[in-house]
């Protein structure tokens, strides 16, 4: 048995300097991870981005008659897989700059996020509920379309044309809030954050080209999503 204190002190610094170089390694490994879901989350932006610009193009009339057809669906479904990646993509940019955006760019980020959840779920509703329903309370399911399109109900939606003003106040509020925090960030691009706050007010301009021509007011966001999403993808970082 070695009593030696000195062999005691050397293997117990030993074993320190293991455990240290372990953690330092998973440490990096961790940052090295990180850093790739950042990346590539911007993926999902430009796939957002792109399916937002392609649903305007296939989108058909917000009707009764379109609720049961292949193109209503196809567009929700579409629709929902959008909303989704841009909630993935927005999480990204981020998480990218998350030390630079500041409290303007959590509050954008949440405000926004909840746009793009609202969003799934109102096209939830009219990709599986509102087909099934469609034949026997025909008036609500038009009610219902006419939140986004912009024509009166003839029956009582209840709360849901508030939400849905909201989710358009969510909508320009936090593309705006998020758009200037990464204009400030200065991580990204600044131009392409410049066009993220173009396409958050674009809407704005809903009242003067009447629906369905609205629809073009979509192109600026999904150009910037895609912008910022490429952005973030291939961006070159210094290695230290």
């Amino acid at each position: 048995m070695n009593t030696d204190p000195r062999t005691s002190i050397i293997e117990g610094n030993k074993h320190n300097y293991t455990n240290q170089g372990f953690e330092a390694r998973l440490e990096n490994k961790m940052k090295v991870t990180s850093a790739n879901l950042i990346r590539w989350s911007g993926l999902s932006a430009m796939g957002a981005g792109i399916l937002y610009i392609g649903i305007q193009l296939i989108h058909p009339p917000d009707n009764l008659s379109s609720v049961i057809t292949g193109a209503g669906a196809m567009a929700s479904y579409l629709t929902i897989a959008m909303a989704l990646l841009a909630l993935i993509g927005t999480l990204g940019i981020y998480a990218r700059q998350v030390s630079e955006a500041g409290w303007i760019g959590l509050i954008g980020l949440f405000l926004f996020s909840l746009f793009w959840i609202a969003t799934t779920v109102f096209t939830f509703a009219e990709a599986f509920i509102l087909p099934v329903v469609a034949a026997d309370v025909p008036k609500f399911v038009e009610g219902f379309l006419g939140i986004f399109s912009g024509y009166a109900s003839e029956v009582n939606l209840g709360f849901l044309p508030a939400f849905g003003r909201l989710g358009a106040l969510l909508y320009i509020l936090g593309g705006l809030l998020f758009s200037i925090a990464t204009l400030r960030a200065g991580i990204l691009p600044r131009w392409a954050a410049g066009v993220l706050a173009f396409g958050a007010l674009a809407p704005l301009a809903a009242s003067l080209l009447g629906h369905p021509l609205d629809r073009i007011l979509a192109v600026p966001m999904g150009l910037a999503l895609i912008f910022l999403g490429y952005a973030l993808l291939f961006e070159k970082r210094k290695k230290v």
